[in-house]
């Protein structure tokens, strides 16, 4: 991962963390001046559901299912015969079913976004936690993509020549993002909520009026560039 040099604001940077957390999903306790605004976790079921893709799979599952009991059933085979072979496979899409929740819960549980007035964390990892400091000043676009539940996803796009490999984000990543991938905070709850904290906390970075918080269903719709902006672009919720 590379980062600019001369007079811009500090780079990108990861660290791994095996130490006692002097400040709870931070790597270090805030430099004086700078605030918190919001901290917080992903929740695991949205986890389970968008990155896990556990109800697609579960669907999958069960019309593969129906699909083996129709052809034991038209080939003739006996009533007990299709629900034990149905029962066990079955049983082994839900192990499957399971592993994958369970990871989603891993995820959630081992995971601290953090948004202050300067920077957005991202203490991230299941079996190998890292820290992700993000300044505004090294953030070229954000967006928001809401949930019907009011949970969301905000994917940022870094600036210049930044760059976090995808190996190292996931699931922390906006999907299909392969030549540029982009840190997202996956899973928030309360979405809005978050992404207008963070749309004035880019527009007081980059010396703006607040950025506008509109509403769209897809999270590209709000890298739009923001009038009169100095690179930022407009969060939307």
């Amino acid at each position: 991962m590379s980062a600019q040099a001369g007079n811009a604001s500090p780079p990108v940077k990861y660290e791994d963390e095996h130490e006692f957390e002097p400040s709870y999903g931070l790597p270090e306790l805030l430099p004086a001046g700078e605030r918190l605004l919001w901290q917080g976790s992903p929740d695991w079921r949205v986890i389970a559901r968008d990155a896990m893709h556990v109800r697609a799979i579960a669907i999958y599952f069960g019309l593969m299912l129906a699909w083996r009991a129709a052809s034991l059933w038209s080939d003739g085979a006996e009533l007990l015969s299709v629900i034990t072979s149905v029962g066990v496979l079955t049983a082994l899409a839900g192990v499957a079913l399971a592993t994958l929740s369970v990871i989603a819960w891993l995820v959630s549980r081992t995971t601290v976004y953090t948004v202050t007035d300067q920077r957005v964390v991202m203490r991230i990892g299941v079996v190998l936690s890292v820290t992700f400091n993000l300044p505004y000043r090294r953030i070229e676009a954000a967006g928001l993509r809401l949930n019907a539940d009011g949970s969301g996803d905000i994917p940022l796009r870094l600036a210049g020549k930044d760059r976090i490999g995808l190996v190292h984000l996931w699931p922390h990543a906006r999907p299909w993002q392969f030549t540029r991938t982009q840190p997202m905070l996956r899973g928030v709850p309360n979405a809005a909520r978050v992404a207008g904290m963070m749309a004035g906390a880019l527009a007081a970075s980059a010396g703006v009026s607040p950025l506008s918080v509109v509403p769209t269903k897809d999270a590209s719709a709000a890298e739009r560039p923001a009038s009169g902006s100095t690179g930022h672009q407009p969060l939307a919720a």
